[in-house]
């Protein structure tokens, strides 16, 4: 076991390095089971609110404890990221993409950065065992930044921080190294319905999303055509969605990032509504070319601009 004094000084310089490389804050909680989660995330999956997401069915164990992803793992290190764009594209009738993909794609950049953390955390300190994940893995992050006192998950389901808001890219090292703790922050959403209110497709209830309602879900995991019902509630998002952010009163809080790898490209802000349905697939390719947008394939948003306009 270390001495206090040793923790706290690793936790100090781990966490003045996190900053120098970009992350805003870092919050450290101790490895463990979730066991408030495993009766949540099971409900959830009953309800098949996860829909065509077969992969969170997969690893229930390890979703909730870490100590199967590392072994001895004692720490979990969650890092806030910044994404919130600095301007929004010129044609405001243009279709929309979640602010997240306006830059490069995030598993990348991120986990980069994570990679130079650990490094430093190796070099510095010494052997440590541990794991690097960017939504890349059986790995609750929101509940960990939770218990890491880097906000509270809100009525959306996303994590809220008081003095910054939403728009943060969450990343996690998990190791066996033992650290000083922080404690979790107590939910400030009170009595706002706003998210809930706000929601074109009835996708929220309190502290809890039914994903296959959700406008991201259905522009981004859905692999069959977006089912009628949604007809006229897509609010003209082709990938992914802001809406449960834009409305949420701290994000009146969000200040611009400073990631040049996450700047859009002038070639996406300058697309009009006509470039946007006009789109052939090698302009995709240029445009998309390391955005997270990939994802979709080509295919998958020009599926989703036909729903827009109506089309089948």
């Amino acid at each position: 076991m270390l001495k206090p004094e040793s923790r706290l000084h690793y936790t100090n310089i781990i966490k003045t390095e996190a900053q120098r490389l970009g992350f805003e804050q870092i919050g450290i909680a101790p490895a463990g089971f979730l066991e408030d989660e495993a009766p949540r995330l099971e409900s959830w999956l009953k309800k098949g609110f996860h829909g065509q997401m077969q992969w969170m069915e997969n690893h229930f164990d390890k979703r909730l404890d870490p100590t199967l992803l590392v072994p001895g793992a004692k720490s979990v290190i969650s890092l806030m990221f910044n994404y919130y764009p600095p301007a929004k594209p010129n044609d405001d009738a243009a279709p929309k993409l979640a602010r997240y993909a306006y830059g490069e794609d995030y598993h990348f950049v991120l986990k980069d950065k994570l990679k130079d953390l650990m490094h430093f955390i190796r070099t510095e300190i010494g052997e440590v065992d541990g794991r690097v994940f960017v939504d890349s893995a059986p790995v609750m992050e929101r509940k960990w930044a939770q218990k890491g006192g880097l906000g509270w998950i809100g009525k959306n389901t996303l994590l809220l921080n008081k003095g910054k808001g939403s728009y943060y890219f969450l990343a996690e090292i998990i190791c066996d190294l033992e650290l000083e703790y922080d404690g979790p922050v107590t939910d400030h959403c009170g009595t706002c319905t706003a998210c809930i209110d706000a929601c074109p497709t009835d996708a929220i209830t309190p502290y809890e999303v039914n994903a296959t309602k959700c406008i991201s879900y259905l522009t981004i995991e859905l692999r069959d055509a977006i089912p009628n019902e949604f007809a006229g509630k897509m609010e003209n998002w082709a990938f992914g969605c802001d809406i449960c952010q834009e409305v949420c009163p701290w994000n009146r809080f969000a200040k611009p990032h400073q990631e040049q790898a996450f700047l859009p490209s002038l070639e996406l802000m300058d697309m009009t509504t006509r470039n946007w349905h006009e789109m052939t697939e090698e302009v995709f390719k240029k445009v998309f070319k390391h955005s997270p947008v990939k994802r979709t394939k080509f295919e998958g948003l020009k599926r989703n601009l036909r729903f827009l306009e109506g089309e089948p």
